[in-house]
Formats: C-alpha cells, sequence, structure tokens
C-alpha cells in the first residue's frame, strides 16, 4: 500500500502532521508493506529566492493580525508540536521560497535519503536557529541526510536540477484538489487534508488496506474456467 503525502517545509501544520502519521503508522499492524512517498507543495510559490522575512511579519502582514495575535498563533503551533515531541522556535525563525528545499528533496528521493533530508530540513526550520532558505544551511543538511556535497551543491547551483518534478507534483496536487497541506493520500483511494491526530491516521491506515484492490502473484499455480490446472514452470521444465 502507498502513502504520498504532499507538504511543504514551511508550514508548521505539516511538520506535526508528518509525527502524527508517522505514530499512527507505528502501530499499523502491516507498516511494513506501506511505502511512504513524500510529495512538492509550494505554500509561497510565487515567491522570490532572495525574498525571506521573519515568519511572524508574514503572518502579521498576510492575515491582518495583530503581534499579539501572532503570537498567540505561534504559541498554539508551538503547543501541539511539543505534544508530539517536537521543538518548536516561536520567534526567530525566516519565511521565504522552498522551492529550492523541493528540488532537494527530489534528489534526496532518488538517492533512498528523502525521509533522512525531510525529518533534518523540518527540525532545522522549527527547532533550530537555521535558516532553510540558505545554501550553506541546506548543504550542510543534505550532508547530514547522507548525499553527496557536490551533487547537492550542482543542484541548489542549477535552478532547472529537479524542478520538473517539483512541479509535476503541485500539478497532480491540483488535480486531486489539494489546496491545503498536509494531504495524505492512501492508494489513491482515501484523502486526509490537514495535521490530524494520530488515531485517524490509524483508522485511514485500517480502512485502506481493507479496501486496496487483491491481486495474484504472477507465476501461481491456478485453474482456468475450462478446468485446466497448471503448474507453475511446467511449460519451461517441459521445454
Amino acid at each position: 500500500m502507498r502513502v504520498e503525502i504532499w507538504s511543504d517545509i514551511a508550514c508548521p501544520w505539516c511538520y506535526v502532521g508528518k509525527a502524527r502519521f508517522e505514530k499512527g503508522l507505528a502501530g499499523f499492524a502491516h507498516r511494513d508493506d506501506v511505502e511512504v512517498v513524500h510529495r512538492s507543495f509550494e505554500l509561497d510559490p510565487g515567491r522570490a529566492k532572495a525574498d525571506t522575512e521573519l515568519v511572524t511579519d508574514m503572518l502579521a502582514r498576510k492575515y491582518g493580525r495583530t503581534p499579539d495575535e501572532v503570537r498567540s498563533m505561534e504559541a498554539n503551533v508551538a503547543a501541539n508540536a511539543r505534544t508530539e515531541g517536537l521543538g518548536y522556535l516561536t520567534e526567530g525563525r525566516d519565511h521565504g521560497s522552498t522551492f529550492d528545499i523541493h528540488r532537494l528533496l527530489h534528489l534526496a528521493k532518488a538517492r533512498g535519503r528523502q525521509e533522512e533530508l525531510l525529518t533534518l530540513a523540518y527540525r532545522a526550520n522549527f527547532a533550530e536557529e537555521r535558516s532553510v532558505f540558505d545554501d550553506a544551511v541546506l548543504l550542510d543538511l543534505a550532508v547530514e541526510a547522507g548525499l553527496d556535497a557536490e551533487e547537492a551543491r550542482a543542484v541548489l547551483a542549477d535552478p532547472k536540477a529537479y524542478a520538473d518534478e517539483v512541479r509535476a507534483d503541485e500539478q497532480e496536487a491540483a488535480e486531486l484538489g489539494a489546496n491545503a497541506v498536509p494531504f495524505f493520500v492512501f492508494d489513491r483511494r482515501y484523502g486526509i487534508s490537514g495535521g490530524q491526530p494520530a488515531e485517524v491516521f490509524a483508522q485511514a491506515l485500517e480502512q485502506a488496506w481493507k479496501d486496496r484492490p487483491v491481486t495474484a502473484a504472477a507465476d501461481a499455480a491456478a485453474c482456468d474456467a475450462e478446468g485446466a490446472c497448471e503448474v507453475p514452470g511446467a511449460a519451461a521444465r517441459n521445454a
């Protein structure tokens, strides 16, 4: 069974939702048969690479909130994050374009290190004083995740590297009707939006597993409608 997760590093509920999904998955009896695929979604796709600002300033401007209201919003998210055992800085974090992060995550996916890089990037963005909108920090995170430094540096230097893969993920999200993240899709049958409680993810996994299509092995013994029965490999042995 495959679970696809559309998310953005700049999204605090994606950070919390990932932890809650993992808790739901940890208690799932068939967890070893679940493939988790992380897909790209930019909350601010039109933002220029050099355009960064404090998260608190962005929230106040975007939602028309006062500084006190912004602090309250951030405190609420922080409380939810800490309940899941996650660190969360309510002040001093940057906000900017996440396009380069998504491109680097696609490199990590190709090298089998996507989960490692995603976890490190979330931690750096929300719990540590490390700006993920700085190429030097991104390169450090890539190396920490097990990627080759020169390969990661080349991707960051080339705006076209893995750009098509990011845009393809975003187009697919639009086709699925996802207009907010995190967005979880279970075997292309069920969708869940938001950082739901772990119990909701556990229920979704159980339901998706129960309703998954059942397929037979390619080389299994079977009898056809005429009553003829074939032993796997018999034709090859008799040739």
